[in-house]
């Protein structure tokens, strides 16, 4: 992603072209079908690497030139022939996916350094930073994962995609998903309509979710069923969730004990993700947020994993990742003050 500020900008936005260039590569592909795919409609796959990298970079017959620093042809190389060769076995690319492989090898990616993937009956989610790699291998490896950072990041979105394969899978026997409703006292009783027209506005970005990544038909049934359940949090006290995929969404409205009471209905194989944006929490002045007081008592403990995202790990368009930068900033400014 190009600086914010700090660099010179084209009349268009576009960060400007280094002065000096130092290296030429030439590209070459077999196949025009797949190169067309490969540089999007008018070029626009090779405009963003442009932006992202700093270089310069042109199609001409059936090979990609790519002028500038030695090291970001060599990086932009890489995406290139990468993606080509998810094309030649058929994959669609997009945008998303360069700026994936680009953020990941521009950075230290966790483990073993492979861009990690989600597979679900209606499509592949890969890692679009190289946070949301380690996001990923967590949700596999422990059975509590907290993804914690700003709006953007594909924390809920990621989560329930693993739940959608580990249901397809076999791995649990039902989706349970939450939130926080009304903020976080859960006062629906002056809304109109019965309960479920009442907390389902609440709900609906985890049900949009969920109709991304399996088919409609799939999600309406097991809504039917009970294999897929979406409830306010208010509804979990009491129980014990085994056999189940378990998430909490918006987790920073949230009290201490009711995050203590969520987080105890962990049951047998189950897997739980908490997560939530520190920033936009919406609870009474001076009430500790459930969610940050987790995240401290339990760091450490075995079997827990907590993932931090930053504003670098926005994968919405860049002008979101900018509004986000701006209020870091702003709110760093305060803590210095204090």
């Amino acid at each position: 992603m190009p600086p914010f500020r700090g660099q010179p900008v084209t009349g268009q936005g576009r960060p400007a072209k280094p002065q000096i260039s130092n290296a030429r590569i030439v590209v070459p592909f077999e196949d025009n079908r797949h190169l067309t795919q490969l540089l999007g409609e008018f070029d626009s796959h090779l405009a963003l690497i442009e932006d992202r990298l700093g270089i310069e970079a042109h199609a001409h017959g059936n090979v990609i030139i790519l002028t500038g620093s030695e090291s970001q042809c060599a990086l932009a190389r890489q995406v290139l022939e990468e993606l080509y060769k998810r094309i030649s076995k058929g994959e669609a690319v997009g945008p998303g996916d360069f700026d994936g492989l680009i953020r990941h090898a521009r950075h230290e990616v966790p483990s073993d350094g492979a861009q990690a993937q989600i597979a679900t009956r209606r499509r592949v989610i890969k890692a679009r930073t190289p946070m949301q790699s380690a996001y990923m291998r967590a949700l596999q490896e422990v059975d509590l994962v907290f993804g914690v950072g700003p709006a953007g990041t594909g924390k809920t979105y990621i989560a329930v995609a693993m739940a959608a394969h580990c249901l397809e899978k076999g791995l649990v026997e039902r989706i349970i998903l939450s939130r926080p409703a009304v903020e976080a006292g859960e006062r629906l009783g002056f809304l109109p309509g019965d309960m479920k027209e009442k907390v389902d506005p609440y709900l609906r970005p985890l049900y949009d979710a969920l109709y991304d990544v399996l088919p409609p038909e799939k999600v309406e049934r097991d809504l039917e069923l009970g294999v897929i359940e979406i409830a306010p949090l208010a509804f979990m006290r009491g129980r014990t969730l085994g056999n189940a995929f378990v998430i909490l969404d918006e987790a920073q409205n949230t009290t201490s004990m009711q995050m203590k009471m969520f987080l105890t209905r962990l049951g047998e194989n189950s897997k739980m993700v908490v997560t939530g944006d520190p920033s936009q929490i919406d609870l009474p002045p001076g009430m500790t947020s459930g969610l940050e007081e987790a995240v401290q008592l339990l760091d450490g403990v075995k079997g827990i994993e907590a993932v931090r995202f930053t504003g670098a790990d926005v994968v919405r368009r860049e002008l979101v990742a900018r509004i986000v930068s701006a209020y870091d900033k702003a709110e760093e400014k305060k803590q210095t003050r204090k």
